[in-house]
């Protein structure tokens, strides 16, 4: 068709619209009219370390952006002045003035505040405030306010001070598990410098693996989810290491009753390359050995981690950083006899991760930036035992080891491009190679003979994941932005393949000026499952993929809010309602477990659905002398498996109606710091024995032929007592020629409350006498003390 027979052509009023719409839906990108951009990284002055979440706002006309999660901002501007504000919880504002005729690289520094006050104000004190954004249920922590938590034996947690926020709860006493939004552990998307951490846990649960001085930024999303993030269900905390000082050697440290530890970071090159490291250890083994009895035995438990990051500037747009994480737990016993017939034995139980990360960031031009990474991580459990003695003149040698393993090899490609402050889109794609090692079990038995060797389910599966998105924040008006995006997922294991696509949103609409009102969708995908002992209390979960039999879980979230601010914005008030479906969650069958070798994990667990829904009030306080917040949850988390209960609808263990979290911190003197938290939970959810009785003959004389059997009621059927303490911490800071001491004293569990940790059924003391349950607590009131430098 020709030109002039192509303008012949009736024209539909609707395609006109259409075409109208689409034009100025593009105009953005177009260029029209003189427009130049300026970027560059925000970076702390005296350590040279990026800042993530940074505000930077053009106060001429009013428009604004924040630093990506790697300190790069970038700002589209008409030709015309340009006053860049920089604003940054516990930093002082940094102004930069320019006429802007072209495009413009432009790095800005910001100096830590001098007062201590600004280092504990808390979340979201950012200048675009979590009534401008378009993400909702998302929180970003300070280090500082973490470490202004009191913490259990004086050890700071990461994971105990997110317990303290609204719609995430602890699995019980002590323990630094997060569920959250009725999820399991599992449905956690736990990164560390963009690696999975599949196992975040020390001591059972009751200390986290992060190690708080060597941390730089803590984020967790809990719901509204991003479409860069998938993969998971209930969560994403995604927590950036420190990158070291360019300009100076530094370091912290603690002494601690039951651990230390110590980071250091220094310039390899001044304002080119640096590094960081950072060791923990406990000592309690250490400790208790000089009053062990050799003759009875010796045994004992210790863990550690070492964190360690470099960096390095290529070029003005080129940067790239090596991180390694890697940590253990391990619980050891050995015996020895050697007079007479010779004994030995020895039993342990040890676990830890392994992650490490090569990122590659590079400014591709005033517009464009990338991040390439490459990860890999490891978790493993092992369980073994050891016996060998010798009875006149024959060795008899037993050995056991049970291990399981995952291990991910991923690579990503993730793009940010701004083409003006209307518009952040974020692009890429991943590609992950698992590897699963379920459970393997090796055997070798000499008994007084010739060996005998086992070795069951020891076969390996691989699987294979992608990843695809696009996601757009997008500003319509004054009054509404937006954040659309999709993620399209493939997962190959063995012969069957799984494939999903997720789309993404949430809205932001601006009331007036003191109230925005927010909803957001997300549809998630999670190709892999935990298989939970929950009675053993002891880290023997199994991580296994999807397969043939076992279907990926799914999720639907959909959550609506409301944010004010309040006190001429010195307070700022949270309300949000949310509703999520589970499906294709699975669960060990009755009687099942993760012992046994006559057959493989997936022909014993049954699948069923789970749905979650509740209200999350969160009241916090920014900044002044006293600071902190009040968090409540009202919610509900249920289950139905077609062969647990009988297929009737329960609660989830950790379905908790009323969850309430009270924080304050109080800045008594300039050096002093006083804080406190109390927190009260509904009882966990528990299944009991409703009768017992026996079956089988008796013995002459006694019951000894009989067998004795609980009948248990519904599945979590019953709850235990309420959950509730309350926390205190005392700071002193003293200022040396070198550096400041912190002293701090500690009380967990003040007023010495004591909440049930697990229930048993005890039988009576005389025959015929009924049985009781008891309930068992573990801490009571604990005070602790410890010692942090800083050089």
């Amino acid at each position: 068709m020709s030109f002039s027979s192509w303008l012949q052509v009736p024209v539909d009023k609707r395609s006109v619209r259409f075409l109208v719409g689409l034009f100025f839906l593009l105009l953005p990108f177009t260029g029209l009219g003189q427009k130049f951009t300026i970027s560059g990284y925000v970076r702390d002055a005296k350590t040279g370390e990026n800042l993530i979440g940074v505000a930077i706002l053009n106060a001429v006309t009013g428009e604004g952006t924040a630093t990506n999660a790697y300190g790069f901002y970038s700002l589209t501007l008409p030709k015309d002045s340009v006053k860049l504000m920089a604003s940054y919880v516990g930093y002082e504002r940094t102004l930069f003035t320019t006429y802007l005729r072209q495009d413009v690289q432009q790095n800005l520094l910001l100096t830590p505040a001098t007062t201590a006050l600004r280092e504990v104000e808390i979340i979201n004190t950012k200048e675009e405030d979590a009534r401008e954004s378009t993400r909702m249920s998302t929180i970003t922590m300070s280090v500082a306010q973490i470490k202004a938590v009191p913490a259990l034996f004086g050890e700071v947690d990461v994971l105990k001070a997110l317990q303290l926020l609204p719609g995430v709860q602890s699995g019980g006493e002590g323990t630094s598990g997060l569920y959250v939004r009725g999820g399991g552990p599992d449905q956690n998307l736990i990164l560390l410098d963009g690696v999975p951490v599949y196992n975040a846990s020390h001591l059972f649960g009751f200390f986290s693996v992060f190690n708080a001085e060597a941390l730089n930024n803590v984020e967790l999303v809990k719901g509204g989810f991003p479409a860069r993030y998938g993969g998971r269900l209930s969560s994403v905390l995604d927590i950036s290491m420190k990158e070291g000082n360019m300009n100076e050697v530094d370091g912290e440290g603690s002494i601690g009753l039951i651990a230390s530890r110590l980071t250091v970071g220094a310039p390899l090159k001044k304002d080119v390359a640096s590094f960081i490291f950072s060791g923990r250890r406990t000592y309690i083994d250490l400790l208790a050995r000089p009053f062990m009895n050799k003759e009875d035995g010796i045994g004992g438990y210790y863990f550690y981690d070492l964190n360690g990051k470099l960096n390095w500037k290529v070029s003005p747009k080129d940067r790239l950083y090596l991180s390694a994480y890697t940590g253990y737990d391990e619980f050891y016993s050995s015996y020895a006899r050697s007079s007479g017939d010779a004994e030995e034995s020895r039993a342990g139980l040890g676990w830890g991760n392994f992650t490490t990360a090569f990122r590659w960031n590079r400014i591709m031009n005033q517009r464009l930036f990338l991040n390439t990474h490459l990860t890999f991580t490891k978790y493993q459990f092992d369980i073994s035992n050891e016996e060998q003695s010798t009875y006149q003149g024959q060795t008899y040698d037993y050995k056991l080891k049970y291990l399981s393993n995952i291990r991910d090899l991923s690579a990503k490609l993730d793009f940010d491009y701004i083409p003006n402050p209307s518009h952040y889109i974020r692009f890429g794609g991943q590609y992950v190679h698992h590897q699963f090692q379920p459970g393997a079990l090796q055997v070798r038995d000499n008994n007084g003979g010739a060996a005998e060797d086992l070795n069951v389910n020891t076969q390996k599966t691989t699987a294979q994941e992608v990843g695809l998105y696009l996601e757009d924040d997008l500003r319509l008006s004054e009054r509404v932005k937006v954040n659309v995006g999709v993620r399209a997922n493939g997962f190959a294991v063995n012969k069957e393949f799984y494939s999903s696509v997720e789309p993404r949103a949430s809205v932001r609409f601006i009331a007036n000026e003191k109230l925005s009102l927010k909803a957001s969708y997300a549809n998630m995908t999670q190709f892999i499952h935990l298989l939970t002992n929950s009675g053993i209390g002891l880290p023997t979960d199994l991580w296994v993929p999807s397969t043939d039999k076992i279907k990926p879980q799914r999720s639907h979230q959909l959550a609506l809010g409301a944010t004010r601010a309040l006190a001429q914005n010195r307070l700022e008030l949270s309300l949000e309602g949310y509703y999520k479906t589970m499906h294709n969650l699975i669960e060990y069958k009755e009687g099942a477990s993760f012992i046994g070798i006559s057959n493989s994990w997936d022909t014993k667990v049954t699948t069923g659905k789970g749905w979650a829904y509740g209200l999350e009030l969160f009241l916090h306080k920014k900044t002044g002398r006293t600071n902190g917040w009040i968090g409540y949850t009202l919610a509900w988390s249920n289950r139905r498996f077609p062969e647990l209960n009988q297929g009737a609808t329960f609660p989830y263990r950790y379905d908790r109606r009323h969850d309430v979290e009270l924080v304050v911190i109080h800045q008594l003197k300039p050096n002093l710091t006083l804080s406190g938290t109390w927190v009260y939970g509904t009882g966990n959810a528990i299944t009991l024995p409703e009768a017992r009785y026996m079956v089988g003959e008796a013995w002459e004389g006694g019951y000894g032929g009989t067998q004795t059997y609980n009948d248990y009621g519904a599945r979590n059927g019953y709850r235990m007592a309420a959950y509730h303490r309350a926390d205190l911490s005392l700071s002193h800071t003293k200022k040396k020629r070198w550096g400041e001491v912190v002293n701090n004293l500690s009380f967990y569990n003040a007023y010495n409350r004591k909440n049930p940790y697990f229930i048993y059924v005890q039988a009576g003391k005389k025959e015929g006498d009924p049985s009781k349950f008891k309930q068992i607590s573990l801490f009571p009131v604990l005070p602790s003390i410890s010692k942090t430098f800083k050089f």
